[in-house]
């Protein structure tokens, strides 16, 4: 089949498909028009084994005729006449709506959500959608997330279906207006009334006498219940303070809920909703045991036989008494106790000497100290004195009537603290309560071992914080640290040796260091237990062990020093015992990466109850008790932490026998008894009072480890 020149040229432009429409008008023109054209369908469809169908019609049929195309579909341009279309102008300018260029892709915008049909549903849409807060504390972020809960249920009521509160929701409310209990504010999660007109008049329907204004009352209840649940949960993790504002030291890993999920959990969950929001409160045996006393302080004064009597007794100033002294204060006592004096180790032998504090006045005081938070060991010590002083207190109207001692806010204080440290501290940490001097080692939930700790100075505070222990290094080497370097560095720069003072001098690449080789001189002992942090601290051994016989021991620049590091060795290193360890002594360094990570927790308790249940406080070591106690609104000094004057520090309990933890147990040694360990004697010269760990000396002192 033969195909004319002009149906050639109508077929090369259809297949272009870029030829301007007046280009293709201007063409039909010049050629008498274009049907004598065979249809676009046929061109491109026959084929040799595939005849023309003339009745087959296409889009391309209507770009070769543009007049049948513009008859035949209206939404198109109708075709340009003549040659006016042609005729040479200015040129167009471009349409960036419908630019030919290729543009970047665009991200996809969301629709804004569009208000619901249902009534109800529609008030709580507009109630998210205003500015107006829901609470005060309420996050921007957890907004957010309350709004996209909502969403997926179509934004309908949570809590109120027909008019009342559902089970979860009277559970949900219960639970908030018991927040004192855990030490939280119940006026920061009001719980709102329903309005009076929410009871529908036709329940199911939702249609309601009230109208508008009911429906929004309803909105505003489910909403404000919704916010309240989600802030209870934010605070009970401690969402509650901005610790940056008491000190930038304090900086625990908070694991806060998310606000869809809070509501997720509590919306299904019927009557138990309450326990499931009281469970984002700590659940740790030391978070308890506050929580516990907190409710004996509040409780009502009750009346116990048991004396002591609630009269204060003020006693001249002496000594300090324990059994088998004399002094003129025992009378008092006696009198004050209601107790006989009678000769020490007999009941019915005439009255004695009443002036000897035997076991009776002892017992005695031990029970006063009890009832005081103190600790009950029967001495007459300061802490005594002032409590007897003081007699029972506030509201104690009459003899007989005893309320348990126990400051609301430093409870409060501590068990937020508390929550610091997580939920759940699992069964395998360590924790260090910096204000105590103390370490404590859990295993399988239970206390396996404690040590005496040196902590950071007042002016160089250990950080509060929690880590994971992933090894410990044996002989490290210990790198002199830039603060302390930058002082050295003009003597250094002009010395041209190696090593300088039992230091080496390490320089590369134009930097400077010094690095103090493993040795028994080492600042850091001869173990160290490293747990990565942003604070750069850890523990470590220290050859100066006469400070841990101190009561007092803020004494380092931020890092832990442990007493006889070696037994704490072998009880985070499940697989390594203490006599192991140390044979690895001088012989190079040496990490032992530990197998699963320990969790260790850098805390800070100014009031703790032992497992006797004997309530003991601390002096605030670092200040933070006050800033805390006024950001809680509780009273107390200013936003930044500020070091108290020291006080009066209770007696330290006796460290108490490691537990024996499952390990091979070691081969018996060739001589018969056990040689008697020698005392490491401390360095002769006093810690300096610069730099981490702060025994770095040009020359330091000869050190004895004779008992190695």
């Amino acid at each position: 089949m033969s195909v004319s020149r002009s149906a050639q040229a109508a077929l090369a432009v259809l297949l272009a498909g870029s030829v301007a429409q007046g280009v293709l008008t201007t063409a039909a023109s010049a050629r008498g028009g274009l049907d004598d054209v065979p249809p676009a369908a046929a061109v491109a469809t026959a084929t040799p084994d595939k005849p023309f169908d003339g009745d087959r019609t296409s889009n391309l049929d209507k770009a070769s005729n543009p007049d049948k195309a513009s008859a035949s579909d209206p939404s198109l341009p109708p075709p340009a006449t003549g040659l006016e279309a042609v005729t040479p102008a200015e040129p167009a300018k471009a349409d960036p709506a419908r630019s030919d260029a290729p543009s970047p892709e665009r991200p996809a915008v969301a629709a804004a959500p569009t208000a619901p049909s249902d009534p109800q549903a529609a008030a709580v849409f507009n109630r998210l959608a205003a500015s107006a807060p829901l609470l005060a504390r309420l996050t921007t972020k957890e907004r957010e997330s309350i709004q996209a809960f909502y969403a997926l249920g179509a934004f309908k009521p949570v809590w109120i279906v027909d008019g009342a509160y559902t089970p979860a929701a009277k559970a949900v409310a219960a639970r908030l207006a018991a927040a004192p209990e855990d030490g939280l504010d119940a006026r920061a999660y009001p719980v709102p009334a329903l309005p009076k007109a929410a009871k529908p008049d036709n329940p199911g329907t939702g249609e309601s006498a009230a109208g508008s204004d009911n429906l929004a009352a309803i909105a505003e209840a489910d909403l404000k219940l919704s916010a309240a649940a989600v802030l209870y949960a934010r605070d009970a993790r401690g969402g509650r303070l901005n610790l940056a504002a008491i000190s930038r030291l304090i900086t625990p890993t908070l694991d806060l809920p998310a606000a869809d999920t809070v509501l997720s959990s509590l919306a299904g969950a019927g009557g138990s909703a309450g326990d499931l929001l009281q469970a984002y409160n700590p659940h740790s045996p030391g978070y308890l045991a506050l929580k516990n006393r907190l409710s004996v302080a509040r409780a009502p004064a009750v009346k116990e036989d048991a004396r002591p009597a609630s009269a204060a007794l003020r006693l001249p100033p002496g000594p300090a008494l324990r059994v088998g002294m004399r002094d003129a204060r025992v009378p008092l006592l006696r009198a004050h106790f209601d107790l006989e004096s009678r000769k020490a180790g007999t009941l019915d032998a005439p009255p004695g000497d009443a002036e000897e504090y035997d076991s009776g006045v002892a017992a005695a005081i031990a029970g006063f100290q009890r009832s005081r938070g103190l600790p009950g060991n029967g001495v007459l010590n300061v802490q005594t004195v002032v409590a007897l002083a003081q007699g029972a207190g506030p509201g104690a109207g009459q003899a007989g009537i005893v309320r348990p001692v126990g400051d609301d806010a430093a409870l409060i204080v501590n068990m937020e603290r508390w929550r610091w440290l997580g939920s759940d501290l699992g069964p395998d940490y360590v924790l260090v309560n910096v204000p105590e001097f103390r370490l404590r080692v859990f295993r399988d939930g239970r206390q396996r071992d404690e040590a005496r700790v040196i902590v950071g100075k007042p002016d160089s505070r250990t950080p509060l914080f929690s880590g994971l222990m992933e090894y410990a290094v044996v002989n490290p080497s210990w790198y002199v640290p830039p603060s302390i370097l930058k002082t050295m560095l003009p003597k250094i720069a002009s010395y041209g040796g190696s090593t300088w003072g039992g230091y080496e001098i390490v320089r590369r690449g134009g930097h400077v260091s010094l690095r103090q080789p493993p040795g028994e001189k080492n600042a850091l002992g001869f173990i160290k237990f490293m747990f990565p942090n942003q604070h750069a601290v850890y523990l470590h051994d220290t050859p100066n062990r006469s400070l841990f016989s101190r009561s007092e021991r803020a004494l380092s620049h931020g890092c832990i020093r442990v007493d006889d590091p070696f037994r704490f060795a072998d009880v985070v290193l499940p697989n390594w015992t203490e006599e192991r360890l140390k044979k690895l002594v001088g012989k190079g360094e040496r990490t032992i990466r530990l197998e699963h990570k320990l969790p260790v927790h850098l805390a800070y308790f100014t009031a703790t109850v032992d497992d006797g249940g004997s309530y003991r406080t601390l002096p605030d070591l670092y200040g933070y008790d006050a800033p805390m106690r006024a950001a809680l609104g509780l009273g107390g000094g200013g936003a930044m932490a500020r070091v108290s004057p020291p006080a009066v520090r209770p007696s330290e309990p006796t460290r108490r026998t490691a537990e024996a933890v499952s390990v091979p147990a070691p081969p018996k040694p060739r001589h018969s008894a056990v040689p008697r360990r020698a005392v490491r004697a401390s360095a002769e010269a006093p810690a300096p009072e610069f730099g981490e760990p702060g025994l770095w000396t040009p020359n330091p002192a000869p050190v004895s480890r004779s008992w190695w």
